[in-house]
């Protein structure tokens, strides 16, 4: 009976184990979610936490943003100021396209080659050089003076013009030339056209984004008192309100001011030792190689200055000269040793005046244009002249005679010869600058191309060491180049000019640049422009040390400061 109850006892509940199971496998499955869940949540907060400081950049990036944008509005309120216009609102132009400048010519009067340059305020019209009439000179700026060569020591060694003894005589004396090989583009052509001033500055309202959201509270440095006031303008130190630069940034004085470059060490100083007034329009100015003496350029007179005492020691004036209408002095040289006076003259010659007598010794002629440009060997015996009837030109004072003739395909602006005597350079209307071997008549550099100038070349001077040349150029720009060693050496009749190499470009006039210099020692670069400021450049780094504005129309650099 026992066994038959035991055989009554139910089976085991297989459903119950099922349930059980699936109850642990879905508790296994929720707590895998779980994780997987607190991962997101945690990869969630780590990207909430990059987009805060992402926000927090750009909360600072926005607010130097909105800083160099003041500091772009105070400069433009003060370039409008400067020019004379409204400085209270800066807008959008008026509707129109820009005036299209006419190129310049070649020849005689307002519409000659410098006709424009000096006839028109800064910033306005096109290139050109002649003087204005008597009743517009409060209106005109001054023709600018082309500089020459620094001054020094003349060389042990004679100089290698005695080469000129016997040149070719071709068509009338003339020396020929072989054929240039690169065309030039012409007066006026590839010229960049002045446009209308852009749009207004956007003004920015700070705000905090996501006001909603509270960003890293971390306090932002202040930069220092004084280059918060200061804006950084660069090499355009025109644009540098003198009102607020401290004392030991500038030098101002009743009618002229300098500004130091605020980013640069100072170096320089400079001041006001005379005023010299003429009675017309100064054209040129150059200073005697031993710095004693200053002759200017005007109207049918050349005028010479004791540099110590601003006297006035000598007046040269051909009376044989036309007593109508304007004769205006171009350009003005003295010899190597003071005696003589070389002047150019819109009457197209070269005058050689016997400084102690007051007589002309010499009078070249033969250019058919305007001389715009003169220098003197260190020989002492000859004379390069720079014409815009496309033609450099070397005289011998002692044989009374023309004994080299370069022509290239457009204007001559300015000439220098170098301190040995062994190369004649030349900027012209065509953006290029040329380097002659004066003992062959062949060209041994052509400096132009991608790294040279876009417009046309004004001016042009050799530095001390006769390898590097400066140059300047309706571009606004200034370059220095370094002439290569195969020019130095010479070149055979019918090689190609091998172009030298820019190694700097000083950029930070605000107009056309009218003149170059260098120091005695070839320290510092001086440029005139007719933004009407003369600046002081280190060739070294490129950066302007100095801007001095004393006049009241376009600078005029001397080789001698």
């Amino acid at each position: 009976m026992y066994n038959a109850h035991r055989g009554m006892v139910p089976a085991p509940n297989n459903r119950l184990t099922e349930l059980l199971e699936q109850i642990r496998a879905e508790f296994d499955n929720q707590q895998n979610r779980t994780g997987e869940y607190e991962q997101q949540m945690a990869a969630q907060m780590q990207e909430m936490e990059m987009v805060r400081q992402k926000v927090y950049t750009l909360e600072q990036t926005q607010v130097a943003i909105k800083n160099r944008y003041e500091e772009e509005l105070n400069r433009l309120r003060h370039e409008l100021e400067v020019r004379g216009g409204p400085s209270g609102h800066i807008g959008l132009p008026p509707h129109g396209g820009p005036s299209h400048a006419q190129p310049p010519n070649i020849g005689n009067g307002q519409s000659t080659l410098f006709g424009g340059i000096m006839a028109n305020p800064p910033g306005q019209g096109g290139p050109g050089l002649a003087p204005p009439s008597q009743e517009s000179q409060q209106q005109g700026p001054p023709p600018h003076q082309m500089p020459q060569p620094p001054p020094g020591p003349q060389p042990s060694q004679p100089s290698q013009f005695g080469a000129y003894s016997q040149p070719p005589q071709v068509n009338g004396g003339y020396i020929s030339q072989p054929p240039q090989t690169t065309a030039s583009p012409g007066p006026g052509k590839g010229r960049g056209i002045r446009g209308p001033p852009g749009p207004a500055t956007p003004q920015q309202n700070q705000q905090a984004p996501y006001p909603d959201r509270a960003s890293p509270q971390i306090p932002r440095p202040t930069p220092p008192p004084q280059q918060s006031q200061i804006p950084n303008v660069g090499n355009m130190l025109a644009d540098l309100d003198p009102d607020r630069l401290g004392p030991h940034q500038k030098r101002e004085g009743d009618d002229w001011f300098a500004v130091f470059n605020p980013r640069v060490p100072r170096l320089l100083d400079v001041n006001l030792v005379h005023n010299l007034v003429h009675e017309s329009v100064v054209c040129c100015v150059r200073f005697s190689q031993d710095g004693r003496y200053v002759a200017t350029g005007c109207n049918r007179s050349a005028q010479i200055f004791d540099v110590n005492t601003g006297k006035q020691v000598q007046h040269l004036q051909d009376d044989t000269v036309d007593k109508d209408g304007d004769l205006y002095i171009r350009s003005v040289c003295f010899s190597p040793d003071g005696k003589y006076l070389a002047t150019g003259a819109e009457d197209k010659q070269i005058r050689v005046w016997d400084i102690a007598t007051k007589t002309i010794r010499r009078t070249f002629s033969g250019h058919e244009q305007d001389i715009y440009s003169l220098d003197f060997a260190r020989n002492g015996r000859h004379i390069a002249s720079g014409s815009g009837d496309r033609t450099v030109r070397v005289w011998d004072i002692d044989a009374d005679r023309e004994v080299l003739n370069l022509v290239i395909e457009d204007g001559v602006t300015t000439v220098a010869i170098s301190p040995d005597g062994q190369y004649v350079a030349a900027g012209s209307l065509d953006k290029s600058v040329r380097v002659w071997d004066v003992r062959t008549g062949y060209v041994v550099e052509r400096l132009d191309g991608l790294d040279g100038h876009k417009d046309s070349v004004y001016s042009v001077a050799f530095a001390p060491n006769g390898r590097d040349l400066v140059s300047g150029s309706l571009d606004k720009t200034i370059k220095m180049w370094e002439l290569g060693s195969e020019s130095r050496g010479g070149m055979m009749n019918g090689q190609t000019p091998r172009g030298g190499r820019c190694v700097r470009t000083f950029e930070g006039h605000k107009d056309f640049v009218l003149s170059v210099a260098l120091t005695p020692d070839g320290q510092w670069v001086l440029s005139g422009s007719k933004d009407r400021g003369v600046q002081f450049w280190d060739p070294r780094t490129g950066d302007t040390q100095l801007m001095l504005q004393g006049h009241k129309n376009s600078g005029q650099l001397t080789r001698a400061i």
